[in-house]
């Protein structure tokens, strides 16, 4: 029996735009048709790796061959595209975040909902295989009940300052992966965010309104605890860990090194270099995502990816880490 493909309308062509389109060409049961983007030759060079063609939204939304858009445009974008898509009858991947605006994106959701449309949010850590194995541990009560769960995740570099002033923050554009794993691990919502950051790694970064270095404590109801440390700035490579202690033991996630090889000789000892940045990182977890985001699509069911409402819950828990930065106080995050 031949695969049933799944058309794709790609609405953003740049590096994770780019990137996902890659991913559609070399799947067996999807098939990159339309890119859209602002940018005609990203556009133009995206297309014509992936086999596609270069269109105007509207034509793209109006075929009734493309089942399924995939919006990696900027973020002011993103609820609107959604809703478009939404109307038109397609099911939706979209990068997070859905929009920097919690109601924004309560408007957003209510459209969604009325029209039924399919929706998956792209937080592509819960699809990483190390993270899955941890979370699949985590699940299968392997170290008991779970008391603690701590969360590491920085940059190489920080961003360019243009970037900065449109990203919505550290809280918003970077930790919100991070919200959406605490969620994810612990099992149960945070009801308490205490914030901390501070500029110590790029001045233009503060000159611009935002903190390069965070830190976030987060309980939950019965008393979990997570703790999670971003930095802009990491001379080793990209640096994601987790960690979970629970009743009866503890699980750690490390970074996987380029390769298992170590040397030793007079120096001492030493292995290779981890990932430089998130698409060296994440490459089998941006496969792994499409792959259930397409499955979901033709079975009628998206159980398996992110939703709307997860990415309104990171939304809110980010919103409440960058009012207890500035505040200082305990903040409970606003349902």
């Amino acid at each position: 029996m031949s695969l049933m493909v799944i058309k794709f309308a790609l609405f953003g062509a740049g590096r994770i735009g780019a990137l996902h389109a890659g991913t559609l060409a070399a799947m067996p049961d999807a098939e990159l048709k339309y890119v859209s983007d602002p940018v005609a030759e990203a556009a133009q060079k995206t297309a014509v790796a992936a086999g596609a063609e270069v269109v105007e939204i509207d034509r793209a939304l109006e075929d009734s061959e493309v089942r399924a858009v995939l919006i990696a445009s900027s973020t002011d974008t993103h609820a609107d595209l959604i809703e478009r898509s939404a109307r038109a009858g397609k099911a939706i991947f979209c990068e997070k975040p859905i929009h920097l605006d919690a109601e924004r994106v309560r408007e957003c959701l209510v459209v969604v909902e009325e029209t039924g449309a399919p929706l998956a949010i792209g937080f592509n850590r819960r699809f990483d295989p190390h993270f899955k194995e941890f979370k699949a541990r985590l699940g299968a009560g392997t170290i008991g009940e779970v008391e603690f769960v701590g969360i590491t995740s920085r940059d190489p570099g920080p961003p360019p300052i243009e970037y900065i002033r449109v990203s919505g923050g550290i809280f918003r554009d970077m930790m919100i992966h991070d919200f959406d794993m605490a969620r994810w691990l612990l099992g149960e919502e945070p009801v308490e965010v205490t914030a901390q950051g501070s500029c110590l790694v790029e001045p233009g970064i503060g000159a611009a309104g935002d903190l390069d270095s965070a830190v976030v404590s987060l309980r939950t109801a019965s008393g979990r605890l997570c703790q999670i440390h971003n930095s802009r700035r990491a001379v080793y490579g990209y640096d994601q860990r987790l960690e979970a202690h629970g009743s009866e033991g503890m699980l750690q996630a490390g970074n996987p090194p380029d390769s298992t090889v170590s040397q030793t000789d007079a120096a001492g000892t030493r292995g290779d270099a981890i990932g430089y940045f998130f698409i060296e990182r994440y490459a089998a977890a941006y496969r792994v995502e499409l792959d259930a985001f397409v499955e979901g699509v033709r079975r009628g069911s998206l159980a398996d990816s992110p939703s709307g409402d997860d990415g309104l819950r990171a939304l809110l828990l980010a919103d409440a880490a960058l009012e207890s930065a500035t505040t200082g106080r305990r903040v409970t995050p606003r349902e």
